[in-house]
């Protein structure tokens, strides 16, 4: 493998694995480099619990300064809640250091925008312009401004969250919660946060010392001390995280991991049980359960390219308030700030429950049944172009949707083929009302991506 081989620069930030192009000299210039687009000024920056992190943060705060900024530093938090303060304080901008579901050798930045929004493509696109041409210039001695240490910034995050949930009927079920921290983030606030919602709170991998002690993606494959861990205790519920906060996975009283879709689904239904009126926004991969829950409130459902950002922006330009991305159980809840947001879908999904009298395995039985499965190719970009448009032509009669790779409809079933925003992967995702359906699909597509993979020498 090349030194420079993983990493990778997209809308998503600028990832690697470290030692291996993502050094403390390319995080630094890349802080330089942001604090020159964003014209100075506030800078917010925040990381996870990776061993790495703090030796980048460090660096970032050198490259900031360099660029005339104040840096206003976070600590270890939520990604979420650096994205919730860049906008609660007017910040120039904000980063994130955390490679969230990555592998702990991999770290991450991830640039924030003023309105606590993440960069978009063009926007990216700029400020690797303005990292590539290099030196950028360094402010003199009595233009250099300080860094300054924030404390409480999540506790305002919560306070947010729970203005906008009935946090005092949550409170009055006395909800008995299972919850992985994933040994990040959650590690520091996921059980306090359930405290204050008046929850007795089981924890798991809890602690914070960078090592992650299961896979840090919440996949429900990953989630079986979870599981284990609702059935001891008797829970109503479980939460499965990532380390920096942003994606969750649901685990049912009966200790089934649900698929990440149903995270979304749940709080979506919960926010126009409500009375919002939609519409729902999800990204293009996520499952056809929530047509049915938008179709069931007679409201919209508009679809986005996959990443948060794609999300967020078809959220502001169709007034939308609760959106997300069910592949990776990403809620967006913009009454909160306009960010995938775990804390705010547990939130959402306890206040689901404690509107109910149904356990969650009742209430998700009543959901129509959908079987969604996945693979995944290593392929380099253009190959994964050449192979998507060999699919494109040949299944044009099928109407396909071309804005984020290929969708198009069977009668046995839906299926998505694209190219991964942050890996060199070729992704394909298949889903059925019956399992069988779902795997059988899943056989026969992986085959004939095997095959044209194998025609352009790639396999």
């Amino acid at each position: 493998m090349g030194r420079f081989n993983t990493l990778k620069f997209s809308e998503s930030g600028v990832r690697g694995i470290v030692g291996e192009g993502l050094t403390p000299r390319l995080v630094a210039e890349l802080g330089a480099a942001f604090g020159l687009y964003r014209g100075g000024g506030r800078v917010v920056v925040g990381r996870d619990t990776r061993a790495t992190g703090a030796m980048f943060e460090e660096a970032l705060s050198a490259g900031l300064l360099s660029a005339g900024c104040q840096v206003v530093k976070l600590g270890v938090v939520p990604t979420p809640t650096i994205q919730f303060t860049v906008s609660r304080i007017g910040a120039s901008g904000g980063i994130a250091i955390t490679a969230s579901h990555n592998p702990a050798q991999w770290n991450a930045l991830k640039f924030i925008g003023g309105d606590g929004m993440f960069l978009d493509p063009a926007e990216a696109a700029e400020l690797f312009d303005l990292y590539s041409q290099g030196n950028p210039p360094c402010r003199v001695e009595k233009d250099l401004r300080d860094v300054r240490t924030m404390t409480g910034a999540f506790a305002a995050h919560e306070e947010r969250i729970f203005s906008v949930i009935d946090t005092e009927r949550v409170r009055r079920r006395r909800f008995r919660v299972a919850v992985d921290c994933a040994n990040g983030v959650g590690a520091l606030y996921s059980a306090e946060f359930l405290r204050h919602l008046g929850c007795e709170v089981f924890p798991i991998h809890d602690e914070t010392d960078g090592c992650f002690r299961r896979p840090p993606e919440p996949l429900p494959e990953n989630l079986g001390a979870l599981c284990e861990t609702v059935r001891n205790f008797h829970c109503d519920i479980g939460f499965g995280q990532d380390p920096d906060g942003d994606r969750l996975t649901v685990v049912t009283d009966r200790g089934e991991a649900l698929n990440p879709h149903y995270t979304v689904a749940l709080a979506v239904e919960q926010v126009l049980d409500g009375g919002d009126p939609g519409p729902v926004v999800v990204n293009i991969q996520t499952s056809r359960l929530l047509e049915a829950i938008a179709d069931s409130y007679h409201c919209g459902l508009v679809l986005s390219k996959v990443g948060e950002i794609n999300v967020v922006e078809k959220m502001l330009e169709t007034d939308s308030m609760i959106g997300g991305e069910g592949n990776c159980g990403g809620v967006i809840y913009r009454r909160v700030h306009s960010g995938r947001d775990s804390f705010t879908a547990m939130a959402l999904i306890l206040e689901r429950l404690a509107f109910s009298d149904r356990p969650l395995s009742g209430i998700v039985a009543e959901f129509p049944a959908q079987y969604n499965l996945s693979a995944r190719f290593p392929v380099p970009p253009i190959a994964a172009r050449n192979v998507l448009d060999h699919f494109r032509r040949k299944y044009a009669d099928r109407s396909p949707l071309t804005f984020d790779g290929l969708r198009f409809d069977l009668d046995a079933g839906r299926v998505l083929m694209r190219s991964s925003n942050t890996e060199p992967i070729f992704r394909l995702n298949v889903e059925a009302e019956e399992r069988g359906a779902a795997e059988a699909l899943l056989e026969r597509f992986s085959a004939e991506i095997r095959a044209e993979l194998t025609n352009e020498g790639e396999l």
